[in-house]
C-alpha cells in the first residue's frame, strides 16, 4: 500500500515521501497534478467598448494592446478555487440539462468586473483591480493581486466582466494549478571508502562526516540533496576525482520516491495533491470495473 509523507510544506510548495510504489504510480500522479487536478480559471470575457464621460473629460476604451492578449492574460491569473463551492458546468444540477451557451449559475460559474482609468504617467491594470461580484473570501488572492495586465494612459480606459469556470490542465494549460512537478527515486549516501572520502570534508562544504551514521550512511532527504550538489566538486571531470575515485556513492531505496511541485495559488498544494488523488483513484476504480465486465 502505497504511503505518504510530507517532507516540506509551504503556502505555495509541497514536497512528499512516497514509499512502497513504484516508478509508474509515481508518474501517473504527476500527470495527475498537472492534467487532472478541477481548478477555476477565466474562460471568457467581455470587454465593454465606447466612451466614458468622468471629471469632465472623455475616456475611451483603448489600450496598448488587443482584447485578445488581455483576455489570454486574465486566463493565466489565479482565480481561487473552492472544490465544495462549484461544479463543472455539464455536472452542475441547474445548469447540466442546458445547451452549452445557457449554463452559467452562481454554482457553476464566478464573475469578476474591472472598470480603471489611465493617468498621465500611465497607470497599471492589475489582478488586484478585478472585483469579485461575490463573497470577499474569492477575491483574487493578495500575493497576486499586483500580477500586471495592461498600462493605460490618459484618456484611455478598460471595462469588462471576466468568467471564471471549473475545468482540468488537459483540456488547457490555464486549468492546470501546478508547475514545475517532478519526482525522483529517494537515494542515500554511502561512504564506501574513509580514506578517500576525507577530499570532500577537506574542502569545507556544508556535509561533513558527522552527518553519515556509524554504519556510514546519510539518510537525511535535504542533506542527501546537498551531498549530491557538493559531490560535484570531486565528479568526473575534476582533478579531485583522481584521488577521490567514489569513495562516496549513492544509492536508490527501492520503493519509494520524492515528489515535489508547486501550485500557482488557487489553491493550497495539499488540495491540489488530495484532489489528484481523487481523481486517480476514480480513473483506476472505473478501469477495474471495465476490466470486470470484459473479463
Amino acid at each position: 500500500m502505497v504511503k505518504m509523507k510530507v517532507l516540506k510544506e509551504s503556502d505555495e510548495r509541497l514536497q512528499v515521501l512516497l514509499t512502497g510504489t513504484d516508478r509508474s504510480f509515481a508518474s501517473a500522479l504527476r500527470r495527475s497534478l498537472i492534467s487532472d487536478t478541477p481548478k477555476m480559471a477565466i474562460d471568457s470575457v467581455r470587454f465593454q467598448l465606447g466612451t466614458k464621460e468622468q471629471d469632465e473629460e472623455v475616456w475611451e476604451t483603448t489600450g496598448p494592446i488587443p482584447d485578445e492578449m488581455v483576455a489570454q492574460r486574465l486566463a493565466m491569473i489565479p482565480i481561487p478555487t473552492r472544490h465544495e463551492k462549484f461544479h463543472f458546468q455539464d455536472e452542475c444540477p441547474n445548469c447540466k440539462d442546458l445547451v452549452e451557451a445557457d449554463r452559467g449559475c452562481l454554482e457553476c460559474q464566478m464573475i469578476y468586473t474591472c472598470v480603471v482609468f489611465g493617468s498621465d504617467e500611465g497607470k497599471w491594470v492589475t489582478a488586484g483591480d478585478m472585483k469579485y461580484l461575490g463573497e470577499e473570501s474569492l477575491e483574487i488572492p493578495e500575493d497576486y493581486k499586483s500580477i500586471p495586465i495592461t498600462k493605460l494612459l490618459k484618456g484611455q480606459m478598460i471595462e469588462f466582466y471576466a468568467t471564471a469556470i471549473m475545468g482540468r490542465g488537459r483540456d488547457h494549460t490555464k486549468w492546470s494549478p501546478v508547475c514545475g512537478v517532478s519526482f525522483s527515486p529517494r537515494r542515500v549516501g554511502v561512504i564506501n571508502n574513509k580514506s578517500k572520502s576525507k577530499v570532500l570534508w577537506g574542502m569545507d562544504l556544508e556535509i561533513t562526516a558527522k552527518d553519515f551514521g556509524k554504519d556510514n550512511r546519510l539518510d537525511d532527504v535535504d542533506k542527501v540533496a546537498r551531498l549530491v550538489r557538493e559531490l560535484n566538486h570531486v565528479g568526473e571531470g575534476t582533478e579531485a576525482s583522481r584521488e577521490f575515485k567514489d569513495a562516496i556513492s549513492l544509492e536508490e531505496v527501492p520503493g519509494e520516491y520524492i515528489l515535489d511541485f508547486e501550485t500557482d495559488g488557487s489553491m493550497t498544494p495539499r488540495v491540489a495533491l488530495e484532489m489528484a488523488c481523487k481523481e486517480l483513484a476514480e480513473r483506476f476504480g472505473a478501469l477495474e470495473q471495465d476490466l470486470g465486465a470484459a473479463l
